[in-house]
């Protein structure tokens, strides 16, 4: 079916491009980086489906000045990156290495040039393994190492950042980190997975304490959320108990102390028995909950769960869902065998508008992976590319969702593209693509595909 309907977006809306250092920087033991927790994961056999590391990966760290050209061709007014943590502190005590900090500035300095508006990521998911070594995310002193790194980067940086995000989806960093041990450190305990949960927010209460300290009123303070869209089999009530259940350790777990200071009491009491949480201290609600100026919301696809009695056979991430059965994904699936749902963007950002009138929101990462082929072709730009119709398909689809959820009344004021090249997709390894632009891992071309294109084409016209 043709989609004919046009759809304009705001003459000050923010268009945007997203990575992450450990996915595309390469260059891990130059210029005196340590450890992150990836690194150490990668190493350990079985861990990462091709057997691969992000050593080199897209080489960014070396190649940013010809991917910063891609993005001005394109077209784009922003790119979300993050700091790589090891690169700035690769030791434990805290010492700070010069030459990471000398590095990010030549990149911010590079987009400033280039009319491009830096929106930091201080933390996507690359702990230094000294922090690990020392109990990690489930220690609490890591959120206070946190924020001491935050001001470093507010002091060295601040005039050249235009936005800056606390953490990235710390649902996978305490969840996938600590729940299921599918991402680093690959630990399987919920109650770590807790104590992850409640110091991820301190940190990001602490950091941007940190970041106002240093820059004041200058400061412009976000987080980026990975918040699920749960959707409900029937209206029976078992049915939905599981989706409120999910809800809670998916979403309340961050919305309640980020944006309200407090945790549904709903959340404590389904978690009796996995952990008391005495890790959460007098005052700590407090320090978590700081003025937001942007939510941002990574957003690929829809969970249908519905109420079961008893375990399942596979170990969902989050505790307390013995109740709640996630359903199989339906309908045209991504490589990532997930389902396209647009509709459900749409509905998350009226819900997230209709409960925090007056935050503003932002996509901050939406994607889909496909299985690419080059194609010679003279369209393209050097003569070849990749047609990938279905990703094209997809981006369009969900700028209308964005779209049409504006035209409704949310407070949407950007969308970041996941991700402007394909990259280290973590426990995945190389073997799934979501890049607007090809990266040919032999030879680190990048090479233009359709949705690159495309989307370049609906920055220019706002509209899609």
């Amino acid at each position: 079916m043709v989609n004919d309907e046009r759809l304009a977006f705001p003459e000050d809306f923010t268009w945007g491009t997203a990575t992450a250092s450990f996915q595309v920087e390469g260059a891990a033991h130059e210029d005196g980086r340590g450890d992150s927790i990836w690194d150490v994961y990668c190493r350990q056999p079985g861990r990462i489906a091709d057997g691969s590391n992000g050593d080199v990966a897209c080489d960014q760290y070396h190649r940013y000045p010809e991917d910063i050209a891609l993005m001005k061709q394109m077209g784009v007014g922003a790119y979300r990156l993050s700091v790589a943590w090891p690169r700035i502190v690769p030791q434990a005590g805290g010492a700070i290495n010069q030459a990471g900090l000398d590095h990010y500035r030549r990149v911010l300095d590079m987009l400033l040039e280039n009319g491009i508006k830096p929106v930091v990521t201080l933390y996507h998911w690359d702990l230094p393994q000294y922090l690990q070594e020392a109990g990690g995310w489930a220690n609490r002193d890591t959120a206070q190492r946190y924020a001491d790194y935050a001001a470093v980067l507010a002091k060295a940086l601040g005039d050249r950042v235009q936005t800056w995000t606390t953490l990235n989806e710390p649902w996978c960093s305490a969840y996938l980190g600590y729940g299921d041990g599918g991402h680093a450190p690959g630990i399987r305990d919920y109650g770590q997975a807790l104590a992850a949960v409640h110091h991820l927010n301190l940190a990001h209460g602490l950091g941007a304490q940190a970041i106002r300290a240093e820059l004041g009123d200058r400061a412009r303070i976000s987080v980026t959320l990975n918040l699920q869209v749960n959707r409900a089999d029937s209206d029976d009530p078992a049915d939905l108990a599981a989706k409120t259940r999910a809800d809670l350790f998916a979403n309340e777990v961050w919305l309640g102390p980020m944006l309200a200071g407090t945790y549904d009491q709903r959340i404590h009491d389904a978690a009796e028995g996995i952990t008391d949480w005495s890790f959460v201290r007098d005052g700590d609600l407090e320090q978590i909950h700081q003025p937001l100026d942007v939510l941002g919301i990574n957003y690929y696809s829809t969970n249908h769960v519905r109420g079961r009695s008893g375990a399942g056979s596979e170990r969902n991430p989050m505790p307390a869902q013995e109740m709640v059965e996630t359903l199989p994904p339906q309908g045209p699936l991504t490589a990532m065998g997930w389902n396209q749902e647009p509709q459900g963007l749409t509905d998350l950002l009226m819900e997230v508008s209709g409960r925090f009138p007056k935050l503003d929101l932002m996509i901050t990462e939406n994607g889909s992976a496909w299985e690419d082929q080059v194609s010679m072709d003279p369209s393209f730009p050097g003569g070849k590319g990749v047609h990938d119709p279905q990703r094209v398909a997809y981006l369009e689809e969900h700028l209308r969702a964005v779209a049409r959820a504006i035209h409704e009344g949310a407070r949407m004021t950007g969308y970041f593209a996941w991700s402007l090249l394909d990259n280290f997709e973590w426990a995945l390894g190389y073997t799934k693509r979501f890049g607007l632009i090809r990266v040919d891992y032999d030879t680190q071309e990048r090479i233009w595909k359709d949705s690159g294109l495309r989307y370049a084409q609906i920055i220019h016209d706002r509209a899609v």
